[in-house]
């Protein structure tokens, strides 16, 4: 059963953390609807290591060039695209690693006792979501920034958005997501920033907790799960963009509260 569990939550991990749906609340509603006890943060945290090599498989080469290209602008003053988005992806992943740094565990061992408060976190974002999808594709329309246009201030912006990550069910990718497109980035644009700014954030949260991971047969099962679907999810993400919007992840999100709040008041 615990291979199982850890299978399950390796899937949940995977999908949830590149989808805008919160892997950190359904890391915890998942267990609680099917009446599971709940996994340790360090397990979590473990899981999120499967997704980091995800997303480092599937942008290694992006990453390579942004290095090269810091490099090039810091030890030889030469300005290319590569360069400003490092230093961009830098300045955005100060907020949140801060405010992730001093209130993680706070907040999240507050939350993870509070699943009302999850859930109604995931609708209110769901709600969020689907609007300022909307009302960004009607009001930018052709005018939407590429991400090689993206500027310091929209990436700070979205950094700070990102901070928002430490309650669960705001989502680390929905919160950004939103932030980009109220901004007027592309679906493609603040998708690939994201998954990019991931990095840095997932690898920071594992280091600080890895000292607390046993690596167990079940532990290693849950990364290789979490690794394998993350990358799955990527790629999907990137291609559903190109023809639809964040609807049905806003839609999804408000159907998983409700049936929370069913259990809740009911079972």
């Amino acid at each position: 059963m615990e291979f199982i569990k850890c299978i399950v939550l390796g899937v949940v991990q995977g999908i949830g953390e590149f989808l805008p749906i919160s892997s950190s609340a359904h890391l915890i509603l998942v267990p609680y609807l099917l009446g599971w006890k709940e996994s340790s943060m360090a397990f979590d945290i473990a899981l999120h290591f499967g997704t980091l090599m995800a997303v480092l498989v599937i942008y290694f080469k992006d990453w390579w060039n942004l290095f090269i290209g810091a490099c090039k602008n810091l030890f030889k003053k030469e300005d290319t695209t590569e360069g400003k988005m490092f230093w961009y992806l830098v300045v955005a992943t100060i907020p949140a690693a801060l405010v992730g740094f001093l209130l993680d565990d706070v907040i999240e061992g507050f939350f993870r006792n509070q699943i009302w408060a999850i859930a109604l976190l995931l609708a209110l974002m769901g709600v969020f979501i689907y609007a300022g999808d909307k009302w960004a594709s009607k009001h930018y329309r052709k005018k939407e920034v590429p991400f090689e246009k993206i500027t310091l201030k929209q990436a700070f912006l979205v950094g700070c958005s990102q901070a928002f990550a430490v309650f669960p069910g705001f989502s680390r990718s929905g919160t950004t997501i939103l932030a980009g497109r109220l901004m007027g980035l592309s679906k493609e644009a603040i998708t690939k920033f994201t998954f990019l700014m991931s990095v840095p954030i997932i690898a920071g949260a594992t280091v600080l907790k890895i000292g607390e991971l046993q690596m167990t047969s079940e532990v290693i099962i849950g990364i290789i799960t979490s690794f394998v679907v993350g990358v799955i999810s990527i790629k999907f993400l990137l291609q559903y963009i190109k023809k639809h919007d964040f609807s049905i992840f806003a839609f999804y999100r408000i159907i998983i509260a409700i049936l929370v709040y069913i259990k809740l008041i009911w079972f």
